[in-house]
């Protein structure tokens, strides 16, 4: 019995030293060691090239952690934001990038900073069945970059996005306003349809809303409506399909009983 006691106490005695010894490795590596700030650097921009971007993103809070009032850190700063980016943090890629702008609001980066948190929420967007804020908040960011830095090099790309993000906004309006359509609630169909007219004007679905404002006001027996409202979409876009459909519908004096599904081409706006 005393053999087997003693032996169990070396034992516990063995595990705390191995514990301490441990320990003080841990302690030794986790210890501060003051480098360089290019190297530092460097050291991030190798491992955006080795594609290691959460390792990256933690090399560039290293260097803003240990040279915070370099130039360098700065940079680091706009970095990280793009390493978070690249790892589809969106989030976290925002805050980085919100940060970098309220700290360096004129700084040369600060268009590039804008465009990329464009794209954070261009990248969330979703179908138009589902909700569409991040739709509407891609389009406000990408906007600014395009009323900031109009001269920039990243105000084509984010142009061109906005364009394609009120197309899917008007998108989602054309959603909901076919689903009121369907089911005989024609004053709401009709407001949702005139949002599209009004406010997305350049995107490719006003023609199908024209026409489909036609119809509800023939089947409301509002026919000199439906006829102002069918030499808007004649003038406008007189060689579209919907405009064929509309004019038969007119001449005939009947509305489709439901809305049918037809793709909407790219077309321009006058009215």
């Amino acid at each position: 019995m005393l053999r087997l006691a003693f032996s169990s106490r070396l034992v516990g005695i063995a595990l705390i030293a191995t514990a301490s010894f441990l320990s003080a490795c841990s302690d030794k590596k986790a210890e501060y060691v003051d480098r360089p700030v290019e190297e530092l650097y460097n050291e991030a921009m190798d491992l955006i090239d080795g594609g290691e971007y959460y390792k990256a993103a933690q090399a560039f809070d290293e260097v803003e952690r240990q040279h915070p009032y370099s130039v360098w850190a700065t940079k680091a700063q706009l970095m990280s934001g793009y390493v978070l980016y690249e790892r589809n943090k969106y989030a976290d890629s925002l805050i980085a990038l919100d940060r970098f702008i309220q700290l360096h609001p004129g700084n040369k980066d600060a268009p590039y900073a804008y465009y990329l948190k464009g794209l954070c929420y261009y990248e969330q967007i979703t179908d138009v069945a589902r909700d569409q804020k991040m739709t509407e908040m891609a389009l406000k960011s990408l906007q600014e970059v395009v009323d900031r830095y109009p001269a920039s090099s990243y105000a084509r790309d984010a142009k061109l996005k906005v364009d394609l993000t009120r197309d899917h906004l008007a998108g989602k309006e054309m959603n909901i306003a076919r689903y009121y359509q369907r089911h005989d609630q024609w004053l709401a169909a009709l407001n949702r349809y005139k949002v599209v007219v009004e406010q997305y004007q350049t995107t490719s679905h006003v023609p199908e809303a024209l026409h489909r404002m036609v119809e509800i006001y023939l089947t409301l027996g509002l026919t000199d409506e439906a006829k102002k409202t069918a030499s808007v979409l004649g003038h406008n876009f007189p060689g579209s399909d919907w405009y064929e459909d509309t004019f038969s519908m007119v001449g005939s004096g009947k509305a489709a009983s439901a809305p049918q599904k037809k793709d909407s081409g790219w077309l321009g706006w006058i009215w």
